[in-house]
């Protein structure tokens, strides 16, 4: 079942006299409940501003985002029930906790926000749901780090706490930006297999926003590969990474440390200024198979260069927007058999 989905969504920044940057152009998204779907591209793609949409921060300049199917209602008090239902879990630690908390105020705040101790069918008290919260997140015995403050814990401690203090608003999906960008490798693995265990555990959904397909790769169902304010590939995640199609996702996928056999792909230049979006396929100015003839040989380099792809539908199928895939599957379909 779809829990929260994303449809024709676009979010803008500036204008009155400014050039409007088109941050997210037109995404089609979801995370069902119990799944875990990886977002993925280099830094400037809209993977942050998609994410800060889906959790109602941001107002988008079309589409809409909806909850079980129903769009979200923007009004404060629907705002703050949904934000329990969907809660953030920030990238770095250090920054998000306040320095001036103990680790037992960092994770009750929520709880005394929405009042969850009166609400508690358990009838636990602040201090018992502050420890299972904490608990949940690996950190066993809560209690001896109820009265320490951030600067005491390790790095993977403070992201465990940041997600204690998620977990404690008994939540149905978890928005993960970055989640492990800032800690050791073999910290990483750790994080990883707690979002891993409370999927089991508690049905939680996650969305993974990263630009580490490595990591996706480890622990998403799905991936969607982003660039420029729009969906470029998306599918399985074992099968889009098995069988990469859109040049976009071959060159990230060729620099993945994990992965032996593939020879680096790099991309000249960076994701262009969101506010100068190229015509045609937005890739286009950076993209391999335009550089070195492969689109001319197909016949499609005047439509990568002129013709604008459509926003990528949500199926549950493996789909990619690029004009050389397209040609090369009509090709495929209308070769001779035994050909």
């Amino acid at each position: 079942m779809t829990l929260l989905e994303a449809r024709g969504l676009r979010v803008e920044f500036g204008g009155r006299g400014a050039a409007t940057a088109r941050a997210v152009d037109g995404v089609d998204l979801r995370v069902a409940a119990g799944e875990i779907v990886a977002l993925v591209g280099e830094s400037g793609s809209g993977k942050t501003s998609l994410a800060r949409a889906l959790l109602g921060l941001e107002v988008p300049a079309g589409g809409d985002v909806y909850l079980d199917g129903k769009p979200l209602d923007r009004s404060a008090r629907a705002l703050k029930a949904f934000r329990r239902r969907v809660q953030l879990v920030l990238q770095d630690p250090a920054g998000a906790l306040n320095p001036r908390h103990t680790v037992y105020d960092s994770v009750a705040e929520g709880i005394r926000l929405h009042d969850l101790a009166a609400q508690d069918p358990e009838r636990r008290t602040e201090a018992e749901l502050v420890a299972a919260a904490l608990s949940s997140a690996g950190l066993r015995p809560p209690e001896r780090l109820f009265l320490r403050y951030p600067h005491e814990l390790s790095g993977g401690q403070r992201q465990r706490v940041l997600i204690a203090g998620a977990l404690a608003m008994a939540p149905e999906l978890l928005v993960a930006d970055e989640p492990v960008s800032s800690l050791d490798a073999s910290i990483r693995g750790e994080v990883l297999a707690l979002l891993l265990a409370l999927r089991e555990q508690l049905g939680l959904g996650v969305l993974v926003v990263t630009h580490d397909l490595g990591l996706a790769w480890n622990i998403a169902d799905r991936i969607a590969v982003m660039y420029l304010g729009r969906v470029v590939e998306a599918g399985p995640t074992e099968e889009v990474l098995r069988d990469p199609q859109h040049p976009y996702t071959k060159a990230l996928l060729s620099v993945v440390p994990e992965i032996d056999g593939l020879e680096p792909i790099v991309l000249h230049g960076e994701v262009p200024d969101p506010t100068r979006i190229p015509a045609g396929c937005r890739f286009h100015p950076r993209c391999p198979a335009v550089a070195d003839g492969t689109a001319a040989s197909a016949g499609v380099v005047d439509a990568c260069l002129g013709t604008p792809l459509e926003v990528l539908p949500v199926t549950s199928g493996h789909e990619v927007s690029c004009h050389l895939v397209a040609a090369q599957k009509i090709s495929a379909s209308t070769a001779p058999k035994g050909a």
